[in-house]
């Protein structure tokens, strides 16, 4: 439930350890939990991968409710479609725990598009990864019931050593937090 990218993520460690760039170029940069690394339906002028950490991808609608369309990990890029299509943020992205990420300038990063055959392959293959993970979420939320999804998600935050609020918890899964107390109520019945 947690996307990472090991390979992308040891792209980018060589690069920057290359030292042929300057700072402004690539970058390191922590963001505290609660941070957000990108605003929905605002213009941003960086591209991230992240080091370490986890973040919440999520879109906030008009009615100010949140939908967690996924977590992030190590390796997962931030911001690549969003400089390919030149728009504006698609979701918010907030850290959920210290974050360490490689910060891109656009300018570095169509520097590397046009000449690095590497990245275009990696870029490629994330594109393929997402279309997948969505289609599987997508079917897995028709297919399963929510105590499942739920007891899946619950495994995943013991994994990860990771702690959602029920808010959060609730947005990932689509539903309320009231439906989400009566999950977790028939959950403990069960002994799960």
């Amino acid at each position: 439930m947690i996307r990472t990218n090991e390979t992308f993520l040891h792209y980018i460690d060589e690069l920057y350890h290359q030292q042929a760039y300057s700072h402004e170029s690539i970058a390191i940069v922590t963001y505290a939990p609660g941070d957000y690394l990108f605003f929905q339906n605002e213009n941003a002028s960086t591209i991230v991968l992240i080091k370490s950490g986890v973040t919440k991808v999520f879109f906030e609608e008009e009615n100010e409710k949140e939908y967690i369309v996924e977590f992030l990990g190590k390796g997962e890029v931030i911001g690549d479609i969003e400089y390919i299509r030149k728009i504006d943020g698609l979701c918010n992205v907030q850290a959920l725990d210290t974050v360490e990420a490689y910060v891109l300038s656009y300018s570095f990063f169509e520097a590397l598009l046009q000449r690095d055959t590497t990245l275009n392959a990696l870029l490629l293959d994330a594109f393929a990864a997402r279309i997948v993970n969505t289609a599987r979420r997508a079917s897995y939320q028709q297919l399963y019931t929510i105590e499942y999804s739920l007891h899946q998600l619950v495994e995943m935050q013991k994994k990860q050593a990771l702690t959602l609020s029920k808010e959060d918890m609730a947005a990932y899964l689509g539903i309320s937090v009231r439906s989400l107390n009566r999950s977790l109520k028939q959950l403990k019945e069960e002994g799960v």
